[in-house]
């Protein structure tokens, strides 16, 4: 319940990283295996709410073609980490979400843009849909905090529902999962909007800051598991 309460109070803060408070609260005492089910399923009404509420802000050039690259990359990235060491990958994307987190919470410091290249963070979201990497590519192409949120949602929903058929399809959606969730659907409401109250009343510079920072614990956290 605690580990709801937080995750999602940061969900609806920046609008992304429930899934890396979520399981690192949980992980002390449940597998993986039986934690991303119930995050999956908390997090898809989280991400309609955060889409409906900051609905102005959405950009088709934006949210469509990421979640269609997120979609179209899911089974050549599936492939590549069959056939590739798959710890390794994900420490080098931990080094780089890292290096993308310490990058852009520097550019709130700093009134130059150092220049970025989108389209590899682009391929890299489509070929393994990493949320941090996705947060990294969405804050690049949004200017405000409502638009990150709007659309980085939007393309969470895509992500989400591919999910939820492929993990029913392998039987790891079941009536447990759904209890679990039942139970602990309205604390991560609350946590949520608690969230969302929160950011209404912050400088968009500190969310993103704020952002910035969750972005490089989660790169911190990829490379923990890893090693």
């Amino acid at each position: 319940m605690l580990a709801a309460v937080v995750a999602y109070f940061i969900k609806g803060l920046c609008g992304f990283a429930n899934t890396l408070v979520f399981t690192a609260i949980l992980s002390f005492g449940s597998v993986n295996a039986n934690i991303s089910p119930i995050d999956l399923l908390l997090g898809y009404p989280a991400n309609v709410i955060l889409t409906w509420k900051n609905r102005k802000n959405l950009d088709p050039k934006v949210y469509i073609p990421l979640a269609v690259l997120v979609l179209a990359g899911s089974i050549p990235g599936v492939f590549l980490l069959k056939n590739v060491d798959a710890r390794a990958i994900k420490l080098v994307f931990g080094v780089v979400v890292v290096a993308l987190g310490a990058e852009m919470l520097s550019r709130e410091y700093s009134k130059k843009r150092v220049p970025s290249s989108r389209l590899v963070l682009a391929v890299l979201c489509g070929l393994f849909g990493v949320g941090a990497l996705l947060a990294a590519y969405v804050n690049r192409v949004t200017d405000e905090d409502s638009s990150f949120k709007a659309n980085i949602s939007a393309v969470f929903i895509v992500d989400n529902t591919f999910r939820i058929i492929l993990y029913s399809a392998l039987g790891l959606l079941t009536f447990d999962t759904v209890l679990s969730v039942l139970k602990l659907i309205p604390f991560a409401f609350l946590g949520l909007f608690l969230g969302i109250k929160c950011s209404n009343h912050m400088d968009g510079k500190n969310v993103k800051k704020i952002t910035s920072v969750l972005l490089v614990l989660s790169g911190i956290s990829l490379i923990l598991k890893n090693l």
